[in-house]
């Protein structure tokens, strides 16, 4: 009887879960078992490997072959383990030395051919093997994703017969070294807006703080424009947060290393249904508000997606993750993003208009409206008009500023916000709040002005004051004075 172990990974949520692979030989009728909770693609695995072997000129045993997964309640999926099956197999029958195996971790799809075809979530895998220790070998096309993790060995191969020459010590595979060529991200020029000047402005306190925003007006005003432009003001993305961002990526397949340290940019259709957003599946992946993580989701015509749909946002928007529950398992991922949302302020569009062309009556402007329940509208800080130009101001109205010039007055006002409470001011807490926000006098009792007679609750309270507070950090002030809670409370003023 022969016997071989060697190590893969599983994903679960952002987890990746170390996996024994076990294969054992014994006696009996020809048979080919593979058992530890393996969905349908790690069942079909056998053909694979079986063909992956044959066409690899080694012999496949015509003996009662077992292969086992552990952890057995671990559910497995996908094709990632073909080549941890097809190795333990051959250290099994002697055709490989075994003596290597566990100081190496395997993940790849084998094609019938014995090529390697790559896999989602190296990223994620080869961070958890580096930090216990192991090296990992990967097909070349995931290689240069999870070479991104700076603390990882990372071998990438081509085919199982090139795995196999490393093991066997006849042809060394060579790990990846070196800095990773990362191309500097280029977005969409703010420039390129024309006029708007209180919108460019709330999207400037919207990256300085890490707040929400709500843009109202007619079609073709630039909505969608100052959306794509966003992320090219926000700060560069440090190593922990583009690390976070790709493993996301990586675990949907959706990674490509030349989007290394991009900000994430979702605009999903207002068709796309809750589980689209929020993620989920029998095997629970992430949504787009996970793909979004520490970047931008946008949601064009947002009266339009379905209010079901609007309503999962609620607790992501204030907690800053998801979990997704399923009977038999449950996944968190992260899904800390800013949203920038687009409507209409009627349902032609045209409410406000200088032309004058609107002709819906006020209980189709107020149904249309209230598609948007109020308890979301609150929890997004910023509120603004954005207003059609007039055809003289269109054609006379010079480039705008760019966001090259932008980009350093949000990245100094981030600096003050971390240097002092080690956070952004968005995720501040009450008493967090209560020590860093307090306006002067003149603010403090403007505001109580404001929330009287604008009917304000106290999470409103509580987002005009952190508002304020980046309003003084842009401005490089140490205190939160009455102009800045005026500035603040304007932003308010335009819910819908």
């Amino acid at each position: 009887m022969g016997i071989a172990v060697l190590y893969s990974r599983a994903l679960a949520g952002m987890d990746a879960p170390l996996v024994t692979v076990e294969a054992h030989l014994a006696n009996g009728l020809p048979s080919f078992q593979i058992v530890g909770l393996p969905e349908a693609e790690v069942k079909e695995s056998r053909d694979r490997v079986r063909a992956a072997l044959q066409t690899s000129r080694f012999e496949f045993p015509m003996r009662r072959i077992t292969v086992n997964l552990a952890p057995a309640d671990l559910p497995k999926e996908s094709g990632r383990f073909d080549l941890p099956i097809a190795l333990g197999i051959l250290a099994a029958t002697g055709q490989i030395p075994a003596d290597k195996l566990t100081e190496y971790e395997f993940a790849g799809e084998l094609a019938l051919t014995g090529e390697l075809r790559p896999v989602r979530g190296a990223l994620a895998m080869t961070y958890k093997a580096s930090r216990d220790g192991r090296a990992f070998i990967l097909p070349r096309e995931s290689a240069h994703e999870a070479f991104l993790v700076k603390t990882a060995t990372v071998y990438p191969a081509n085919s199982l017969l090139e795995v196999c020459a490393h093991l066997s010590g006849q042809n060394r595979l060579s790990a990846i070294t070196g800095e990773a060529i990362i191309a500097r991200p280029e977005y969409p020029d703010l420039a390129d807006v024309k006029g708007q000047a209180l919108p460019r402005r709330a999207l400037e306190i919207a990256a300085a703080g890490q707040h929400h925003l709500l843009m109202a007006g007619p079609p073709g005003t630039g909505k969608s424009m100052l959306a794509a432009r966003f992320p090219g003001i926000l700060p560069e993305m440090s190593e922990d947060e583009a690390l976070e961002s790709a493993a996301i990526q990586s675990l949907s397949g959706s990674f490509k290393p030349e989007n290394w340290k991009r900000r994430p940019y979702r605009a999903p259709h207002h068709t796309a249904s809750a589980v689209a957003l929020v993620g989920g599946g029998s095997f629970p992946r992430p949504g787009e508000i996970s793909l979004a993580h520490h970047g931008v989701l946008f949601l064009d015509e947002l009266p339009e997606f379905s209010r079901s749909v609007l309503e999962v946002l609620r607790e992501p928007l204030e907690s800053g993750h998801i979990t997704i529950s399923r009977a038999a398992r449950q996944a968190d991922f992260p899904a800390r993003f800013q949203l920038v949302a687009a409507m209409n302020p009627c349902p032609c569009g045209y409410l406000g208009h200088h032309n004058n062309k609107c002709r819906c009556t006020p209980d189709q402007v107020a149904r249309y409206r209230a598609r948007i329940s109020g308890p979301l509208l609150d929890r997004i800080d910023l509120h603004i008009e954005v207003p059609a130009l007039r055809d003289d101001e269109l054609q006379s109205a010079a480039p705008g500023e760019s966001s090259a010039a932008a980009r350093p007055r949000v990245q100094a006002a981030r600096q003050r916000q971390i240097a002092r409470q080690r956070k952004v001011n968005a995720n501040l807490g009450t008493q967090e709040v209560d020590a860093y926000c307090l306006p002067d006098a003149p603010g403090a009792a403007l505001l109580k002005q404001a929330i009287t007679r604008l009917s304000l609750s106290a999470r409103a309270y509580h987002r005009i004051l952190k508002v304020a507070r980046t309003i003084a950090d842009l401005a490089g002030d140490e205190r939160v004075e009455s102009r800045h809670i005026a500035e603040a409370i304007q932003y308010r003023r335009g819910e819908v």
